[in-house]
Order: C-alpha cells, then sequence, then structure tokens
C-alpha cells in the first residue's frame, strides 16, 4: 500500500477524480470541495488531500482535510484508515475531528486517539440519498431564485441552520452569482430556501436546505427541495442529498420526494484527555 500527501488541490484531482468518479455520488462531498480548490485561487491556509495506492499503483482511496476543518474519509474502506491517520499524524500536530463512513471513521479515531491521547466521541450520524424516481411535492406558494435584495436574508437563514457550514460570509453572495439557491413564497413573502452545490462528473447535491422556525410544518421546504431537484435532473445531472439521522421528519419527507438510503456516515470529535 502507498499512502501519498499533497497540499495542491489541483495536483490531488489529477490523481484521484479517476477513481472517484466512478461513483460520483457517493463521492460528492470529496469531489465538490477538491473542484472547488483546484480552480479558485490558493486559501492562506494549505489543505491537506491524501491517496491511497495498491501494489499496482491504482487509486484505491482519497480523503481530505480543508483548512479549518476534520478529516473528511467519505466511503473510505475501512482497511485503509489506520494508513490514512498515519499520514495525517506526520502534517497535523491537532485535529478536531474525523467524519466519514463509520467503520473507517471508528478504525480512524481509535489510531488517533491511541497517538495524540484525546478522545474520540460521536457527534452526528448522516445520511446520504441519491434520487430514485422524483414524486414532486407541492405546498401553499411558489418557487423562484433568490433575488439581489435577499443577500441579508439568505446570510441570516444560514446562519441560523448551519452555523459551521456555512461561517463565510460571502456564502449567500456565491449563490446569488451562481444562481444556485431558490426561494420558496407565499404573498411574495420568503418562507424557505433550498440550493444546491455545483455539478461535479454528472452529480449534483443538494443543499443547504433551510427554513425558519415560524415557516415549519407547511411543507415548504419538501416543495422547494423537488423544485430544486427537478432543475437539477433538467440538466442532465443526477440528485442527490445528505440529511440528519437524528431529524426523521426531514429524512421521510426526502423519501416521500423520491431519495433512497445509499450509504452513512458518522462525525467524531476529538477532545483532549
Amino acid at each position: 500500500m502507498d499512502v501519498r500527501v499533497t497540499s495542491d488541490p489541483a495536483a490531488f484531482r489529477r490523481t484521484v477524480f479517476p477513481f472517484l468518479q466512478r461513483d460520483p455520488v457517493l463521492h460528492t462531498i470529496i469531489m465538490t470541495n477538491v473542484h472547488r480548490r483546484a480552480t479558485a485561487p490558493a486559501e492562506q491556509q494549505p489543505g491537506y488531500y491524501v491517496s491511497v495506492r495498491e501494489g499496482d499503483g491504482d487509486v484505491v482511496g482519497a480523503a481530505m482535510r480543508t483548512p479549518g476543518r476534520g478529516v473528511y474519509l467519505g466511503a473510505l474502506r475501512p482497511e485503509y484508515a489506520e494508513a490514512v491517520a498515519d499520514a495525517y499524524l506526520d502534517v497535523l500536530p491537532e485535529l478536531g475531528g474525523v467524519a466519514g463512513d463509520r467503520p473507517a471513521v471508528e478504525s480512524f479515531a481509535a489510531r488517533w486517539s491511541a497517538r495524540r491521547g484525546v478522545t474520540g466521541t460521536e457527534t452526528r450520524a448522516t445520511r446520504l440519498h441519491k434520487l430514485s424516481t422524483l414524486t414532486p411535492l407541492s405546498a401553499p406558494g411558489s418557487a423562484r431564485l433568490m433575488k439581489d435584495g435577499e443577500v441579508e436574508l439568505v446570510a441570516r437563514w444560514a446562519r441560523d441552520g448551519f452555523p459551521e457550514e456555512l461561517g463565510d460570509p460571502d456564502w449567500a453572495g456565491q449563490q446569488l452569482a451562481g444562481e444556485s439557491l431558490w426561494i420558496w413564497e407565499i404573498d411574495s413573502e420568503p418562507v424557505s430556501m433550498a440550493g444546491h452545490h455545483p455539478p461535479v462528473f454528472g452529480a449534483c447535491r443538494v443543499g443547504p436546505v433551510y427554513t425558519p422556525p415560524e415557516h415549519r410544518r407547511h411543507g415548504y421546504a419538501g416543495a422547494l427541495t423537488s423544485h430544486v431537484t427537478a432543475t437539477i435532473l433538467a440538466a442532465g445531472n443526477q440528485a442527490c442529498l445528505y440529511t440528519d439521522l437524528a431529524n426523521p421528519t426531514s429524512n421521510k419527507i426526502y423519501f416521500d420526494a423520491g431519495y433512497r438510503p445509499l450509504a452513512d456516515f458518522i462525525d467524531i470529535e476529538f477532545t483532549p484527555r
């Protein structure tokens, strides 16, 4: 086994995408993050990207650690997790956490905890869903793209719903420029939002989806998600999304819209002993 680390996202993309693109839905988070960084100006802090090769030189696994985040293993096979942990031990003096497929994450966390003297605690479980057949969901109101005057509103909703994932103050403006976020409105009042990530190798991930508490339980998020999904399909892409397993309501809504479970993932957070 050959495990290599690079801080060059473009070089990493050239190396691992032929492997990852065999299933772009399963590997959607690594592919979208690496693609964005490979085509954007270099970040002030380096990321660390790991590729795993077997004896014949073929890539069989990949992981990433982008600035300010934990290590993301995605669908890494568990037998490679300890070797990937060792690679990160060589370049990271400390680490806040790791996420990905449960067996791989647990193996990585055990190795990291033993070597760094920390405790790993599971903090979240998520499920990746892939669209099977779209079943449009309906609700009062209609969908439209966000408008120029809604950047602050969308930014506030993002901070409320996803304070860790969407902390970038420029995020809402980027969604406006990319025409990648929709608003559900009732009588011209915004009541929910849903967006999608840029498609990579024909796979497009829905998210974020957020409805303020005062507008929940009316079906707005489900109707808007099915609308965004329809636009993804119309562009010739596959649609997928993640749900929090602690939220049975959202899991049921997306199932009703035609999404089916593909894989389960967990987050483990490291704290000093």
